[in-house]
Order: C-alpha cells, then sequence, then structure tokens
C-alpha cells in the first residue's frame, strides 16, 4: 500500500484517456481549491502520466493503467468527475496535512 501526507505532495496529476472534457475541468477547478498551496495541479494522459507525480487522480476505470504508468505512486480512483468524496479527501489532506493512502 503506497501513501503520502498531503503536506508532503507536491505533484498532482489528473490522468485521463482522451485528454479532454471533464478531467480538464476537475484539474482547472483542483488548482482554483488548491490556491495558496504548495502543489502543482497538471493534467496528463493516463499512457503518459509524468515521473514526479506524487498522487494521480484518475477515474476508476482507468485505474489500473495508471498503476502501471505511475509505479509506486498514489493512485487515487473517483467515480463522479464532479464532488466525488475521494477528490475531496486528496484536497482536504493536502489543505490539513492529512495522510492519502491507496
Amino acid at each position: 500500500m503506497t501513501s503520502i501526507n498531503g503536506k508532503a505532495v507536491r505533484k498532482l496529476v489528473i490522468a485521463c484517456d482522451a485528454g479532454m472534457g471533464s478531467s480538464v475541468m476537475l484539474a482547472t477547478q483542483l488548482r482554483r481549491e488548491l490556491r495558496g498551496q504548495d502543489v502543482t495541479v497538471e493534467h496528463s494522459a493516463v499512457d503518459s502520466i509524468p515521473g514526479d507525480a506524487d498522487v494521480v487522480v484518475c477515474h476508476a476505470g482507468l485505474a489500473e493503467r495508471a498503476r502501471h504508468g505511475a509505479p509506486g505512486r498514489l493512485i487515487v480512483p473517483f467515480t463522479v468527475y464532479i464532488g466525488d468524496p475521494a477528490i475531496g479527501r486528496v484536497v482536504a489532506a493536502i489543505k490539513d496535512g492529512g495522510d492519502l493512502s491507496g
């Protein structure tokens, strides 16, 4: 099991399959929610996740591909692009210093 304290997250990657639409909007939303935090939010194709990503957020259907593309990184799957509790936990941990695991 991989885990990280939210305050240690420096790069959060939103990984998707097609590279457009809902995941881009999610990345924009997370940039806004995490403004003022020492974290970069990037959008990436699931098959091209940057090697320096600390946490990868992706749709549950892409989680296994993300695990293969970013071994050793925390993968946080979600089912709903807006308002998913998994995404809320990531934001809260980064802001408050809570632990994230997966």
